[in-house]
């Protein structure tokens, strides 16, 4: 039981990392499809997203396979939570369209 209270500031820890790196590049997209350079965008995001996850799980995980692990999971389950709290953009909310057939 002890050892199972441990690992939920990990698996909290884990969730604070993954909702920053998926709200980010929710973020980065609604940007960078607007911006004129994109590419600045997205490689500047990718690579501040990829180094704090990093870095936040290597700390996090304190090298203990189990944190490490409740981090992960904590991560996973925040980019759940993203992704059904983010709208999805305004040109594509009736869903995917049809394309025409050429081949009749």
């Amino acid at each position: 039981m002890n050892e199972v209270l441990r690992l939920i500031a990990p698996l909290l820890a884990g969730a604070l990392l993954g909702a920053l790196f998926f709200g980010g590049l929710w973020w980065t997209v609604r940007k960078g499809v607007s911006s004129p350079r994109p590419g600045l965008w997205f490689f500047g995001s990718s690579l501040l997203r990829m180094t704090i996850a990093l870095a936040g799980f290597y700390l996090v995980a304190g090298g203990r396979w189990e944190r490490l692990l409740a981090c992960l999971l904590g991560f996973l389950a925040a980019r759940l939570v993203v992704t059904r709290l983010t709208p999805p953009p305004a040109d594509d909310q009736d869903g995917p369209t049809r394309e025409a057939s050429h081949a009749s």
